[in-house]
């Protein structure tokens, strides 16, 4: 199988450019993941994300996830559990408003480097996207307006760890999953894997590199590119040792951006409905863990006159 794509963009600007370019687009076509190093964060930055983000779960959250495990007598599994997962998170969200003020519990120093982080990776992510766009042969800027709706895009980080669990066979840390929304940029632990996605049948380890950020393809993107992108099924095996930290960033569409293939890569037929992206995030919400061409019949059924945005 091939190996997994890891992407240097140092040179992104250099006369290697087209070969990186290249490489994003192979990685987007085959894959719907890809790892990238030399994204422009500082590396000591992302260790003192790492540093207090760990702190705070052995601070604030440890005890409260083994309270939990207890409570729903997790330890001693004899069945497969397929309702849960072995995973204690909590969500902060940036744009188009934060609700960092309202998280309980976050120090100071943390709360400030995460503001910092949501920052740089906003910048990252719409960097991403119009080298998306100069692949797809859209203009630039266009993924960022498709996105915009009236407020902007949506943007929040799901803060995960996954501890060391004893039945590690009976319950996955996340179970299997495509995400709903745009493009998503992941800093995870380089000691601990965990992460896998499904390619040609086959789970594949994405590897835990020390300083990279993983970047992965949502269903809008799948829907936005009319299928030449596609957004992959992925999922988080638990572990027997090691505590693993996974800090995922999620770019998304505003809530009521209007969703629909770029005209300009419908060659012959519109594969994928037009919708509100609010309202596949409330069909998504009760069907994360299924199939997501299901999700896309259901939007189609409902599909309306929505007005497309001209550019």
């Amino acid at each position: 199988m091939a190996t997994f794509p890891v992407i240097n963009l140092e040179k992104l600007n250099g006369e290697e450019r087209a070969t990186i370019m290249e490489q994003i687009k192979d990685a987007c076509e085959n894959w719907g993941f890809f790892e990238l190093l030399n994204h422009g964060i500082p590396h000591e930055f992302l260790d003192t994300v790492e540093r207090l983000t760990k702190e705070h779960y052995k601070k604030c959250m440890e005890q409260r996830f083994k309270e939990l495990v207890a409570s729903k007598a997790l330890e001693g599994l004899q069945a497969e559990v397929t309702d849960m997962d072995w995973e204690s998170t909590f969500f902060l969200r940036h744009l188009p408003e934060s609700n960092m003020a309202e998280i309980p519990d976050l120090a100071h120093e943390y709360r400030k480097v995460m503001k910092e982080f949501a920052l740089k990776l906003e910048k990252l992510a719409e960097e991403l996207l119009d080298l998306l766009c100069e692949n797809l042969g859209l203009e630039k800027g266009y993924l960022k307006k498709a996105f915009h709706g009236t407020r902007g895009p949506t943007f929040g980080t799901k803060v995960s760890n996954y501890p060391p669990c004893p039945k590690p066979d009976k319950i996955k840390g996340l179970r299997a999953h495509t995400d709903a929304g745009g493009i998503i940029l992941l800093f995870q632990d380089a000691q601990v894997s965990g992460l896998q996605l499904l390619k040609d049948g086959q789970w594949v380890d994405v590897p835990p590199m020390r300083h990279s950020i993983v970047i992965n393809l949502g269903d809008q993107l799948e829907v936005i590119t009319n299928g030449k992108y596609k957004s992959v099924e992925h999922r988080v095996i638990a572990q027997t040792n090691g505590d693993r930290m996974s800090i995922a960033s999620f770019y998304n569409p505003g809530s009521d951006a209007i969703i629909h293939p770029a005209p300009a890569l419908v060659e012959n037929k519109q594969l994928y409905p037009k919708f509100v992206f609010e309202d596949y995030m409330k069909l998504y919400a009760g069907l994360k863990f299924q199939a997501k061409e299901p999700r896309f019949q259901a939007m189609k059924a409902r599909e309306t006159t929505l007005p497309i945005a001209t550019a």
